[in-house]
């Protein structure tokens, strides 16, 4: 909470134009998809460099270069988001719990991307989302799932991947991306509001002919395997080091 004040302080006088801005791509037919990430994204380094966090991104060479894919990374908050727009260069939408769409900015964040709610607790409308997002990555359209359902607790420690959260891409027959985060529960979870470092890394994605015939669970487990495995290798008794 503490970086999230010093982040509107310092964009105090540039947070409302921002704010505009948002809401405008959310607003008017006129601008692209791409043209409404590239403000987010504008805005979202802003906030980063305001609240100084530093965002490190490997395998961003692992991305498809071909649009119409999605995004598998583990959850540890609110800033998750705030990490994979800065550090990605491809426009991607995401898939939102109901309880947080309304939350200020965050709600108009989600407009502009046209990004998806789901609420957890109504089937019907879950099957409803997991059959939009499919045929939107099927139109091209990339997007971003938190496979855990919500946020871990335990730092960089994962939960357990729910296997529903891979329906979309099944039938998209699309590529999963798994993307491991590291540190990205700090910048609002610790009181301190001195400089870090939060990391993304994007892994080599599983294309359809992988995980053909695989269940959701399966595939589910072993996306959760990957990011644990790269966790592990980009820290050492939870610091950060170097990529060799």
């Amino acid at each position: 909470m503490n970086r999230i004040i010093m982040m509107v302080l310092r964009l105090f006088l540039k947070a409302p134009v921002y704010f505009f801005q948002i809401w405008r791509c959310g607003k008017s037919s006129k601008i692209s998809f791409e043209e409404a990430y590239a403000c987010v994204k504008k805005v979202t380094i802003a906030a980063n460099r305001a609240g100084k966090v530093m965002i490190e991104s490997y395998g961003v060479e692992n991305i498809p270069k071909e649009n119409g894919f999605v995004f598998f990374p583990n959850h540890q908050g609110l800033y998750d988001v705030l990490a994979v727009l800065e550090s990605c260069p491809v426009p991607f939408a995401f898939v939102i719990k109901k309880e947080a769409r309304n939350v200020i900015l965050l709600k108009q964040v989600v407009d502009a991307l046209g990004s998806i709610s789901i609420d957890r607790e109504d089937i019907r409308q879950s099957m409803k989302v997991i059959q939009q997002v499919a045929e939107e990555v099927k139109e091209g359209k990339n997007f971003l799932i938190f496979a855990e359902g919500t946020r871990s607790r335990e730092g960089n420690r994962l939960q357990e991947f729910k296997g529903g959260s891979f329906k979309s891409a099944v039938k998209a027959k699309c590529p999963i991306v798994p993307c491991a985060l590291i540190d990205a529960f700090k910048p609002f979870d610790e009181k301190s509001v001195k400089p870090l470092t939060v990391k993304v890394i994007y892994l080599p994605p599983m294309y359809y002919e992988e995980y053909r015939g695989m269940k959701t669970v399966e595939i589910a487990a072993e996306v959760k395997k990957r990011i644990e495995e790269a966790i592990a290798r980009y820290t050492i008794s939870g610091r950060p080091v170097q990529e060799e």
